[in-house]
């Protein structure tokens, strides 16, 4: 999507691996993800986490109540805009009817073959303007065979995390097979909290100092 460059823009977020705006268009606002301001050192992870995004949108192209990839050119991901807050800025307490429309997003992810890998934050859920689920940053997204055990792994990790923010804002209504789900963690998450988690905390928290509360991501 070429846009000039005194085009009209706001800072949604900013961190070491870029710039999140919001970019008037001249079809509407649209998100850009810019890489123009990631320090030198960081540009191949970042580069690649947002190619990463890219790869999983157009997968999904088409797909209602997530991003609609609209241009990757290396530098700038252009994605579609949707208006609505963070799970954080705008609970879903006690709001049965949002956690069943966000299980059956989630099932149609993955039935196109994407695990989503990052729905821990909250920062990733959205409560649209019409009260709907959605989702967005699919930097870790992983893509394959939903048939393959190893999507279906992940796809159950995800569903996890969901109910884990089910039982945060919904606890009542958890049902007996859901707290069995809660219950049982796979091999994935314990590897991920006895190695991967204390380098994911090193890394952003001493050196690239980001505040991540945990499950609402790092802030602007």
């Amino acid at each position: 999507m070429p846009v000039s460059n005194d085009a009209p823009t706001h800072a949604l977020k900013a961190d070491s691996f870029g710039r999140i705006l919001l970019v008037q268009g001249p079809e509407g606002p649209f998100v850009r993800r810019d890489l123009g301001a990631t320090p030198l050192w960081l540009r191949l992870p970042a580069w690649w986490l947002a190619r990463r995004e890219a790869r999983a949108l157009r997968h999904i192209h088409g797909m209602a109540d997530v991003p609609q990839l609209l241009d990757w050119d290396g530098r700038h991901l252009d994605r579609s805009f949707m208006g609505g807050d963070a799970m954080y800025q705008r609970p879903p307490r006690g709001d049965v009817a949002w956690f069943r429309a966000a299980r059956r997003l989630l099932q149609q992810l993955h039935r196109r073959g994407v695990a989503h890998n990052d729905l821990a934050k909250e920062a990733n859920w959205l409560v649209t303007e019409d009260g709907r689920p959605a989702l967005i940053d699919f930097q870790l997204a992983v893509i394959g065979d939903p048939r393959s055990r190893w999507m279906r792994l992940l796809a159950r990790e995800d569903l996890r995390h969901l109910l884990k923010h089910k039982r945060m804002y919904c606890r009542e209504s958890l049902t007996p097979v859901e707290k069995r789900v809660l219950k049982r963690t796979s091999w994935v998450r314990d590897l991920w909290f006895a190695t991967g988690k204390p380098v994911y905390r090193f890394v952003t928290r001493r050196i690239l100092h980001w505040e991540d509360n945990e499950g609402q991501g790092p802030k602007p």
